[in-house]
C-alpha cells in the first residue's frame, strides 16, 4: 500500500494497493499523483534509496525525515485500526480494497476532526 499526505494539512492526497511494492509500484503511484495535484512546491519524504528512484524517474526531488514521516506513519496507524475489526473475515478482491480506501479517505479527509489542526477535517484545513 502507498499513501501521499500533506504534512501541514493532513490531506490524504492518494492510496494505492499492489500486489508487492517496489521503485516501479512507487512511480506508478508518483504518477498518479502528478496527475492529480501540483507538486512544482512539493518535498517528498520518503523512507529509502528505492523511492529516491521511483521520484528521479518522474523528475521530482525527495529528502530523508523521520520525523515527518512519523506523519504517515500514524495514518497508517489509524487505518490499521479500522481495518483490524474486519481484515480476518474480509473476502473482497483487490478493487474491493480500493474502493473501501477510497471510502476511508473520504472519511478521513472530510467527516474525521483532527486534534492537530485545531478539531477540524483535513478539507477544512486546506480550505482556510
Amino acid at each position: 500500500m502507498y499513501a501521499a499526505i500533506d504534512t501541514e494539512t493532513k490531506l490524504l492526497l492518494d492510496i494505492d494497493v499492489f500486489d508487492r511494492h517496489g521503485t516501479d509500484q512507487a512511480a506508478e503511484v508518483l504518477g498518479h499523483l502528478a496527475e492529480k495535484h501540483d507538486l512544482s512546491d512539493a518535498v517528498f519524504l520518503v523512507d529509502g534509496y528505492g523511492y529516491w528512484t521511483a521520484l528521479f524517474r518522474i523528475g521530482l526531488s525527495g529528502q530523508l525525515n523521520y520525523t515527518e514521516r512519523n506523519l504517515i506513519q500514524k495514518w497508517f496507524h489509524t487505518l490499521k485500526q479500522r481495518i483490524d475489526r474486519f481484515h480476518t473475515s474480509w473476502v473482497g478482491s483487490r478493487p474491493s480494497v480500493q474502493q473501501w480506501l477510497e471510502q476511508f479517505v473520504h472519511y478521513y479527509n472530510r467527516q474525521r476532526p483532527h486534534q492537530s489542526i485545531d478539531n477540524r477535517t483535513p478539507v477544512e484545513e486546506e480550505l482556510n
